[in-house]
C-alpha cells in the first residue's frame, strides 16, 4: 500500500508541475505575443496565433499525403515518386485497373505503339556511344540514364558515396558537381564527370584563376571521364550555385576557400567567359591539358545564341567544338535558388532540346556534339521522350534523390533534410547506409533502362537509342495529337565540310 501511495503522490506531482509548467509557458509566450511588434498575427491573437504559422509549415507535408491527389503536386507528384520508390526497391512497378494520368492535358506525351511490337529475341542492349573521338582519351560508355550534377555540400557524404557505389554498379556515370571531386566521389569506383562551375572550386589557383596543374591532378584519376564547364542550370539561369552557410562544414570549406559558415555563393557567371570565343577557348585549353572530352552545361534561352556559337564553331575548326553539350531545361531542380529564377527564367526543356539538336544538324555539328539532356526527367516516359527529341544521354539529379529515400520534404536549402540526404547533420545522415542505398541507385538506373526498352519495344524498335521524333505525339489544347516531328521538322543535317564557312 506504501507503494502505491508513494506513486500516485509522484504521478499527482508530476501532473501538477505540468500544469504548472504549461501555464508559466502561455503566461510567456502571451507576454511575448502582445509586446512583440514583428508579427502582426501573433500580436492580435497572443499564443493561438502561433499555430498558423505551424500549420503553414506542416501543410506542405499534409498536402502530398493526404489531400494531393496522385497527379496534382509539385514539383513531382505522388504517381512519379512511387514509380521511383518502386523502382529503387527493384518491387513491382505495375498498376491495375486503369490509368490516373489526364490524356487530355496540352503538353502530354502518348508514344506510338507498333501493330508489330519488337519480340524479346529481338531486342538488343542501348549502343555504345563515343564523346570526344578525337581527344587523347575518348570516353565510350553505352549508359543512357545517368547521375546529373550533385556537389558534397549540396548532398551529405553518405549520399554521395552511395550514389558512386550505385552507379558503379548500374555503369553509368555520376557528376560531381561543382563543389570539386573529394574521396566519397572516388569510393565506389564509378565514372566521373568532373564539373566546373563559376567559382571554379577544386580546379583554381591562390587567386581564383582556373589552374593546369589543379586540371592535371584531377584529369590522373582514370575515374574521371569527361569535364563539364557549368555556364548555367535550370533552377537559377544566370544565377552562380548557392550553399547555404548552415551546410559548410571544415571540410567543404576547405575546398571552396572560405570560412565554415559562410554561405558558398558562386559568381553569376566564369569571370574568364566573357563571350562565345572564350568559351570555346575554354574547352580547347581544358581538352588539351586533361586530354580528356570537354562540354558545357547550359539553359538555353533563345535560338540566337545557338547560331552565334555554331557560326563560330564552324569558322574556328572542329578541334574547338565541345564534345557534348549538357542542356538544362527550366523545370532543373536545385538545393537553393532565389524564387523568380526557379520560377520564371529560361526555355522549358519540352521546346530547347528539339531546338539545340535541331541547329547542330543545321550546322553540320551533330555527329561531332553529343547531346546530354538534363531537367526533370525521372520516369521511362520522361526518358523516352528525350530520346525521341534527339538526346544521345540523359542525366537526373531528383530521380536518384528520390532512389536515395527524398521524401519532397523541400528542406534542401536547410541543414535539416530528414532524410540524410541534403544535410551535414550527422544524426541525420544516420539513418542512410551508403551500402543499403547503393542498391537503390543500382536498381533505379536498372530498371528505368529496362523500362524505357519496353517503350521502345512497343514502338516496334530494338532498342531506345532507335527512338526518333514520329514515334512520340503530343496532346494539343484542342484535345488533339500531333506527331512530334510535325512540331518540330527534323532538320537535316549539313554535310559541309566544318572549317569552311557556314
Amino acid at each position: 500500500m506504501d507503494l502505491v501511495h508513494t506513486v500516485i503522490q509522484y504521478a499527482v506531482g508530476l501532473f501538477l508541475f505540468t500544469f504548472l509548467f504549461m501555464i508559466v509557458s502561455i503566461v510567456v509566450m502571451y507576454v511575448v505575443d502582445v509586446t512583440q511588434t514583428k508579427q502582426t498575427i501573433r500580436r492580435n491573437y497572443p499564443v493561438l496565433g502561433r499555430f498558423r504559422y505551424f500549420f503553414e509549415h506542416m501543410g506542405e507535408f499534409f498536402r502530398q499525403y493526404f489531400f494531393s491527389m496522385d497527379r496534382e503536386e509539385m514539383p513531382f507528384n505522388r504517381a512519379q515518386r512511387s514509380w521511383c520508390y518502386q523502382a529503387a526497391k527493384n518491387v513491382d512497378t505495375t498498376v491495375a485497373f486503369g490509368s490516373t494520368r489526364d490524356l487530355k492535358i496540352p503538353g502530354t506525351v502518348i508514344f506510338v505503339n507498333c501493330p508489330y511490337p519488337t519480340l524479346k529475341e529481338d531486342a538488343v542492349d542501348p549502343r555504345p556511344v563515343t564523346i570526344g573521338e578525337n581527344c587523347r582519351t575518348p570516353y565510350t560508355t553505352a549508359s543512357l540514364f545517368n547521375i546529373s550534377g550533385m556537389s558534397y555540400g549540396a548532398l551529405s557524404k553518405p549520399a554521395v558515396q552511395a550514389l558512386s557505389k550505385g552507379a558503379a554498379m548500374a555503369g553509368c556515370w555520376l557528376n560531381t558537381g561543382e563543389g570539386g571531386l573529394f574521396d566519397h566521389h572516388l569510393s565506389g569506383m564509378a565514372d566521373l564527370v568532373f564539373q566546373i562551375g563559376t567559382a571554379k572550386n577544386g580546379v583554381r589557383d591562390k587567386d581564383g584563376n582556373l589552374s593546369d596543374e589543379k586540371l592535371k591532378e584531377v584529369a590522373a584519376h582514370e575515374q574521371v571521364r569527361m569535364f563539364e564547364i557549368k555556364i548555367s542550370q535550370g533552377a537559377k539561369p544566370g544565377k552562380g550555385g548557392i550553399v547555404p552557410g548552415s551546410k559548410i562544414t571544415e571540410e567543404i570549406a576547405h575546398a571552396r576557400g572560405i570560412e565554415p559558415g559562410q554561405d558558398a555563393i558562386s559568381p553569376n557567371r566564369h569571370p574568364d567567359i566573357r563571350n562565345d570565343d572564350d568559351l570555346l577557348d575554354m574547352i580547347a585549353h581544358i581538352r588539351e591539358v586533361t586530354g580528356k572530352p570537354v562540354g558545357f552545361k547550359s539553359v538555353i534561352g533563345e535560338a540566337a545564341w545557338l547560331d552565334s556559337l555554331f557560326t563560330k564553331i564552324r569558322r574556328r575548326g572542329i578541334e574547338y567544338a565541345p564534345d557534348f553539350i549538357t542542356v538544362d531545361g527550366a523545370e532543373g531542380g536545385t538545393g537553393a535558388a532565389p524564387l523568380p529564377l526557379i520560377d520564371d527564367m529560361g526555355m522549358p526543356l519540352r521546346e530547347s532540346l528539339p531546338l539545340l539538336v535541331d541547329k547542330l544538324n543545321a550546322y553540320g555539328l551533330r555527329e561531332r556534339i553529343k547531346v546530354i539532356a538534363s531537367g526533370k526527367l525521372i520516369t521511362p516516359a520522361d526518358v523516352a521522350w528525350a530520346l525521341c527529341s534527339g538526346a544521345d544521354f540523359v542525366a537526373s539529379a531528383r530521380g536518384f534523390m528520390f532512389a536515395l529515400g527524398c521524401i519532397q520534404a523541400l528542406q534542401c536549402n536547410k541543414n535539416t533534410c530528414p532524410t540524410g540526404i541534403t544535410t551535414h547533420n550527422k544524426k541525420l545522415q544516420r539513418g542512410l547506409v551508403p551500402e543499403e542505398k547503393a542498391s537503390r541507385v543500382y536498381n533505379y538506373a536498372t530498371n528505368m533502362v529496362h523500362e524505357v526498352g519496353m517503350i521502345a519495344h512497343s514502338c516496334g524498335v530494338r532498342e531506345p537509342r532507335e527512338l526518333h521524333r514520329h514515334h512520340a505525339r503530343i496532346v494539343m489544347p484542342n484535345g488533339q495529337t500531333k506527331a512530334l516531328n510535325e512540331l518540330f521538322p527534323e532538320v537535316v543535317p549539313l554535310k559541309k565540310p566544318i572549317g569552311s564557312n557556314h
